[in-house]
């Protein structure tokens, strides 16, 4: 099992940045590709980037491309997700989630987090 625990959240204004923080704990953090989702009001979870076990590789969603950063430590076994150029369209609560393999669909996951509620005012 792999507990996952995301923090950061909060209310901003557009234009504005949060860093989002995704804790794991259980087994071996660098074993697993970390993703980040998120799900709007009245909308299904949605992609928005991936890091592998190592780091080495992300990759994102093309609407959130070039505002949003996704890294990890492993030696802290936390994932972050810096979100910069905020709009009202990324309100939204946001997951982070674990596999050994990640992708860009939801059901590629495992282990889920509990989410954290981002929410940019224009």
């Amino acid at each position: 099992q792999v507990q996952l625990v995301e923090s950061g959240g909060g209310l901003v204004q557009a234009g504005g940045s949060l860093r989002l923080s995704c804790a794991a704990s259980g087994r071996t953090f660098s074993n697993y590709a970390m993703g980040w989702f998120r799900q709007a009001p009245g909308k299904g979870r949605e992609f928005v980037a991936l890091i592998s076990r190592s780091g080495t590789s992300t990759y994102y969603a093309a609407s959130v491309r070039g505002r949003f950063t996704i890294s990890r430590d492993n030696a802290k076994n936390t994932v972050y997700l810096q979100m910069n150029s905020l709009e009202p369209e990324d309100t939204a609560v946001n997951f982070c989630a674990a596999d050994r393999d990640g992708g860009t669909r939801d059901r590629q996951y495992d282990y889920w987090g509990q989410g954290t509620q981002v929410t940019v005012s224009s």
